[in-house]
Parts: structure tokens; sequence; C-alpha cells
């Protein structure tokens, strides 16, 4: 089958928030027929408006050859696979693009194949405006089969890196999060001590990066999210400590180090027991400012 037709075939999509809407989106321009459902109805009919999506009722009706769920955690993703998977024809395909535990996963894939249904685990890394540029990153694990049927709507929405078997692609997206987690923490942390040194904020991350401590919250979440005092990058801050915690518990099953990953845990869960649940995860930074006393924004 050539990519072209493969590109023609009929994908379902559930999960429509910042992400999954641009990823709908970026679907249905690629050329694939998508099929969309959410919990929110407004959100089903905004992503129908959009030509090549049509908005569906639940999440049976999403049967196609391939299923992506972007959903908020496995659990979502269970309720709509056990909903979906009667309705699946032998050999299709259940992909998974969130933020999942690994266990789980690999528990969904055996019921999958009660139905003769496969499940590929696809996370992705980047943001809303990578979402609908189909500039992402995702980390698709799987049996080689699986992926490659999977291959054409996935590189359709990003860079696809193969990363191992079921469950590793959720692995390494946790872990990701953890170090991103970690970064952005960091970050805060040395320039809220800066600026009590008198330090401008900017000049600070001028330097940083274009020196060695740059990294993607020194280069991105700080400036376009925090120093702008927008603090929107889309992702929820408790999404953020759900893959923290799931990263942590591999860590614990690693048997290895984990000091980082126990202090980052620790501090990101005092943060989400104060902050809004509606807080993006760059508004750690606002907490740990009211902690210092003093604004990096100022």
């Amino acid at each position: 089958m050539t990519r072209e037709r493969d590109r023609n075939v009929r994908v379902g999509f559930a999960g429509l928030g910042a992400m999954g809407g641009g990823m709908c989106r970026r679907l249905a321009d690629s050329g694939f027929e998508v099929l969309a459902f959410d919990l929110d109805p407004d959100a089903v009919r905004a992503a129908g408006e959009h030509p090549g999506v049509t908005g569906v009722p639940d999440a049976a009706s999403l049967a196609a050859p391939v299923v992506v769920t972007m959903l908020p955690d496995g659990s979502a993703v269970r309720r709509v696979a056990d909903a979906l998977l009667p309705y699946l024809a032998p050999g299709s395909l259940l992909v998974d693009s969130g933020s999942s535990a690994p266990d789980g996963t690999v528990e969904l894939g055996r019921a999958a194949a009660a139905h003769q249904v496969d499940v590929v685990d696809a996370p992705v890394s980047g943001s809303p405006a990578a979402a609908r540029a189909g500039e992402l990153t995702l980390m698709a694990a799987g049996a080689a089969g699986p992926l490659d049927r999977a291959e054409p709507v996935l590189s359709a929405l990003g860079r696809v890196h193969r990363v191992g078997p079921a469950g590793a692609g959720h692995a390494l997206k946790a872990l990701n999060n953890l170090l991103s987690a970690i970064n952005l923490a960091a970050v805060a942390e040395v320039m809220l001590a800066g600026r009590e040194f008198g330090l401008e904020p900017g000049v600070m991350l001028a330097v940083i990066n274009a020196s060695t401590g740059r990294n993607h919250a020194s280069e991105t979440k700080l400036p376009d999210h925090v120093l702008s005092g927008t603090f929107d990058s889309g992702f929820a801050l408790r999404l953020m400590l759900k893959d923290i915690r799931i990263a942590t518990a591999l860590e614990r099953a690693a048997g290895g180090p984990a000091s980082f990953g126990r202090a980052c845990q620790e501090l990101w869960e005092k943060a989400g027991a104060e902050l809004p649940g509606t807080a993006d995860n760059v508004e750690v930074v606002r907490w740990l400012e009211q902690a210092a006393g003093q604004e990096l924004r100022a």
C-alpha cells in the first residue's frame, strides 16, 4: 500500500483538548478522514467544522481501522477502549498518544488482543502549536507490524521515534517529563537567586541560553510563558504531576539513584496542593516566586 493510499484511511480520534484538537485537525489536513469524539460537545462541534473532520456522539462511533486517543490518563483511555473494542474490526489499531502508565498499556494490549486489535503507545512531546503544525516528537512503541501500520498516521503528526516494546513509549514520555519538570524548577530557582542579587531576568536568560545551563525551560517556558506573565504553556500542572509520579515509580522499580526524582516530586506535590486545580504547569514558577517573596517579572 502506498503512502498516498494510506492517507485516505479513516481515523478515529478521541480527546480534543489543547493538544488533541490540533492533532485531529492536522490529520484531516494531511488527507485522513477523521471521526472525532470528546466528552465536551462544544469541542466536538468545533472539530466538526474543520474540513475532513466529522464529530461523532460517543466512543463507539469512532470505529475505524486506526483509532488515536489523546486523553488525560490511562484510566480515560481504558474507558474509551472498553466502549470501542467490541465495534472494531479484527486487525484494527488503537494508538494511545497521551501519557499513561506503562503497565496499564501492557494490560490494554492484552484486552485488545482478545478482539484481534493491536495497541501502539505513541505519546507525544511538544506544544499545541507543534500539534497543529505536525511538528511533534512521537515515542512509538509496540510490535513491528502494528508500528508499520501506524507509521502513516503518526508521521503526519511529527517525527516518529521507535523506542521499544509495548509500554516503552509511555515510560520514556514520563521520564522525559520528569526531566522537564526538574529543569523548569531548577531554572526558576537559580533565577530567583540571581534576582535577589540584583540581576535582571532577561539578562540572566540571555546568558544562560548562550551557555551550558540552557534547556527547554530556559529557552522556551521562562521567556514565552513566565516572563510574559501569561502562564499559558497549554499543559496542566496536574498532568505534569501525574507524569512525575509515573516516572518516579519507574525509578523506584529500577532500584537505582533517584535523588533528583524524589526532590522534584516533593516540590511539585506541594505546588499542586496549593495552586488551583486548573493551573498550567509553568505556574510552579509562580508558586516558587511566592515562596521567595518576589517575582521574576518585576
